[in-house]
């Protein structure tokens, strides 16, 4: 095959990829599920947040979703939300989201937030209530509840109906990756990869 040719299809297959890295657009109004002919306000309606109003704050970092997986009717809108309780001293740890960036706003409280770009660059804030941060979508990034008094509440938004959430800690000690392989990446040994997925075990 003429090297021409070859370049032209890589471009063309690259750019493919990419153009459908994210949700497709739909050429409907909306979709309805599989062997459905019709449907009523119902399926647009979502009622599983109402557990936050008027209850205490849980005693450990929780995420209620209104995802795809939850919320059936936002399939083809290419947006979800999450609500985030953070009670006092409470973390979201280090995480990505695979399909979407994530838009936060902090409704009540205060958070420490931030992400690492593919530099090894940390873009750090603190966030008061009322603030915004964008984590890009794909990049390693946390929240913090760091005030020893007060909890947090805030709310994300996704451009993807499933955003996808992967735990970095989870995803790399709490798989089956070959411990050797773990200590040879993390320049220790295997008794401190042994002791960290016992810790993320228990």
């Amino acid at each position: 095959m003429a090297p021409a040719i070859t370049t032209f299809l890589f471009i063309a297959f690259v750019s493919f990829t990419v153009a459908f890295a994210s949700d497709p657009d739909i050429l409907t109004d909306y979709v309805l599920p599989p062997n459905t002919n019709a449907t009523d306000a119902s399926y647009f309606t979502y009622t599983g947040v109402r557990s936050i109003v008027n209850t205490t704050y849980p005693s450990k970092f929780t995420v209620i979703k209104a995802s795809l997986k939850e919320f059936p009717g936002l399939l083809g809108q290419s947006v979800s939300y999450a609500i985030l309780q953070f009670p006092v001293g409470s973390l979201n740890p280090l995480h990505i989201h695979p399909r979407a960036t994530e838009l936060l706003f902090v409704i009540a409280g205060s958070l420490q937030v931030g992400f690492v770009d593919t530099t090894n660059t940390l873009f750090s804030q603190k966030l008061e209530t009322g603030d915004m941060f964008v984590f890009p979508k794909g990049l390693v990034h946390y929240q913090y509840n760091a005030n020893g008094t007060e909890p947090a509440l805030a709310v994300s938004a996704f451009g993807s109906a499933s955003a996808g959430t992967q735990s970095i800690a989870n995803s790399v000690f709490n798989s089956t990756i070959y411990e050797g392989i773990l200590a040879e990446s993390f320049k220790t040994s295997a008794d401190i990869i042994e002791k960290i997925e016992s810790g993320l075990k228990s």
